[in-house]
């Protein structure tokens, strides 16, 4: 890597931990009104590392119809393969019920692939709320005939470790979804 190029990747960082800071302070401080306009701005401009993550907290930290719905919509409409990565990373952590749902379900919103992240739904789909499972199972439903064998291997034996309660609503999804990893 040459000096002026080293030099332009470390002021992009610079403008995209601004562009956080900036972003974070309007949802923070602004009026719902400021909030939902820079998320539709964001939405016009290619996406930034970071604003997933940041996106995801706030979701999940807020009660504000508009703020959310505006992230929401956002998500949804990610249309650039290379964010998978960090909507994953985010399907990784612990949120409130609601937000795990509403990332997952933007996972499958967007149309992105996530074929490659399989074992991540599946283990969504065990810690997650029923609505959750359901969204995770249609993703792998979506995805199952492009697994390979040793992929639904994988994903069929972290289910089987896994049980689930057989009462349990969840328990019919995961018979479901043991169905068509099977098949």
């Amino acid at each position: 890597m040459t000096i002026s190029n080293f030099a332009s990747a470390i002021g992009k960082m610079i403008k995209t931990e601004d562009k956080l800071k900036k972003l974070a302070e309007i949802l923070e401080k602004g009026t719902s009104k400021a909030g939902t306009r820079a998320i539709g701005l964001l939405r016009e401009e290619p996406s930034f590392r970071g604003v997933i993550g940041l996106f995801a907290s706030y979701y999940n930290k807020t009660d504000n119809f508009e703020i959310r719905k505006a992230i929401e919509e956002f998500l949804n409409d990610l249309k650039d393969q290379s964010v998978t990565e960090e909507v994953i990373a985010e399907l990784r952590k612990q949120w409130k019920p609601e937000t795990l749902s509403m990332l997952v379900s933007s996972c499958w919103q967007s149309g992105l692939d996530y074929s490659d992240y399989t074992i991540d739904f599946a283990e969504v789909f065990l810690r997650g709320d029923y609505v959750t499972a359901f969204e995770c199972l249609t993703l792998i439903e979506e995805t199952a005939h492009e697994l390979s064998s040793e992929k639904k291997e994988e994903v069929l034996k972290l289910l089987d470790r896994n049980p689930l309660s057989p009462g349990s609503e969840k328990a019919a999804l995961k018979s479901e979804l043991l169905l068509i990893l099977k098949r």
